[in-house]
């Protein structure tokens, strides 16, 4: 039976369940930690720590992490992650309470959230392949769903609670964000046992992690989408540093107005997840994956010579949908083309290329805008978004994934169609 007219499993149900209601809490986290920080102090370099803090455990751990992962349980590292982040913020929350708080407290809890994060996220991205049996049309579209609900709940609804309930009292947004965890760990905990992968012989941990990064630079299509996030993160970052000040200096935004902006942006992601797995199917994978490069490119060109706020929100809710079909597309290619033993250590690897490049675009962002002019980052971030076209044609384009396809195919000793085939036609009734 084909994945045309196959219903995604119940089990997915739970598990996007499970993700959204964190989501919503980490959206909650996401705008009370810094605030609970600038209760604490105004040094700038003070609340730069503890909003690093949280990125440090992929920097220092992606790798390793992944490794780790695909030696465990996925599913029960899931709900271990979710249980052991939901204690966590219990501390900081009797410390709101007991008015102890301080800025080191704060820059541990956030380090160690993003250690639980680093666990959970690599886990989710393993089980996923095995919950759908690696169907790429199924992973599309559940990537489609998760990746929407995200954005929905981490970017729209999180933000604004966690502002409201930090006015209710300091320890409120954080109990929010542990009752989610634990909600989101008993579900997990619910859903159906995937097999464990393959034993192989017997290895230090450095050595299998440095298999799986190896594994990664040796596969031309997995290095191409490891790259498209890094080359992204660089981009997006050398605007996002000068975003604010691009916003009330050259559009004369006042700070509502930039929370529109951002919305903007936010709503484009909504939109592009939503519409990924048409556009895969009608261009094929590749050639989607350089096409959303390309309107990524253009779109911040667009808000680098936007003349008013109108057309900077309808640049940024361009790029947004750009970036929106790619991280449905590029994470579902690679869990469909990537053994099940090598996911954790594949994916943690990407991952952590992504986040290793996002402080240099935020360096090249401060820099040029010192050493120029405001527009400069931009035009910068859109020369690389571009560039970023060509490599994606060439690393990932339709020949190479359907050929990356066709070998996963054979070494599963399935028959699979090819991600986003143009041939495919999508069937009436699917969930």
């Amino acid at each position: 039976m084909t994945s045309d007219i196959r219903k995604l499993p119940t089990g997915f149900g739970r598990l996007w369940t499970a993700q959204t209601i964190s989501s919503l809490g980490d959206g909650v986290t996401h705008a009370a930690l810094p605030l609970l920080a600038l209760t604490l102090t105004r040094d700038p370099m003070a609340l730069a720590v503890v909003a690093a803090a949280g990125t440090l455990p992929w920097l220092l751990f992606g790798v390793l992490g992944g490794a780790l992962v695909d030696r465990w349980d996925r599913r029960r590292t899931m709900w271990v992650a979710d249980t052991a982040r939901a204690v966590l913020l219990a501390i900081p929350a009797v410390a709101a309470a007991l008015d102890a708080l301080s800025i080191p407290l704060l820059a541990a809890v956030a380090f160690l959230l993003g250690l639980g994060g680093l666990f959970f996220d690599t886990a989710a991205t393993a089980y996923l392949p095995d919950l759908l049996r690696r169907d790429p049309a199924l992973l599309e579209r559940a990537n489609s769903r998760l990746r929407g609900a995200q954005t929905a709940m981490s970017g729209f609804a999180g933000p604004p609670a966690g502002s409201a309930l930090l006015a209710l009292g300091r320890a409120v947004p954080l109990l929010t964000d542990a009752v989610s965890f634990l909600l989101s760990a008993l579900l997990v905990r619910t859903l159906p046992a995937a097999p464990r992968p393959v034993p192989e012989v017997r290895e230090s941990l450095l050595r299998q992690a440095r298999a799986g990064a190896s594994y990664v630079f040796r596969d031309r299509v997995l290095l191409g989408l490891a790259l498209r996030p890094a080359v992204g993160n660089v981009s997006f970052l050398a605007v996002e540093t000068v975003l604010a000040l691009f916003a009330h200096d050259r559009l004369g935004i006042d700070t509502y107005g930039f929370g529109l902006l951002l919305t903007a942006e936010a709503t484009g992601g909504l939109l592009g997840a939503g519409i990924a797995s048409a556009l895969g199917r009608r261009l094929g994978t590749g050639t989607a994956l350089t096409c959303t490069a390309a309107v990524e490119g253009l779109a911040i060109l667009g808000l680098a010579a936007a003349p008013n706020p109108y057309v900077a929100g309808l640049a940024l809710a361009v790029c947004g949908a750009g970036m929106g079909a790619t991280m449905v597309l590029a994470p579902s290619l690679r869990q469909a083309i990537v053994p099940a033993r090598l996911m954790g250590r594949v994916a943690s690897t990407s991952r952590m290329l992504a986040m290793c490049a996002a402080p240099l675009g935020a360096f090249l962002g401060g820099w040029l805008a010192t050493a120029y002019d405001i527009r400069t980052p931009l035009y910068a971030a859109a020369a690389l978004l571009l560039a970023m076209t060509a490599v994606t044609a060439s690393m990932t384009s339709n020949r190479r994934v359907e050929a990356a396809l066709r070998a996963a195919a054979r070494a599963d000793g399935q028959d699979r169609t090819p991600v986003g085939n143009p041939a495919q036609k999508s069937a009436p009734g699917l969930v």
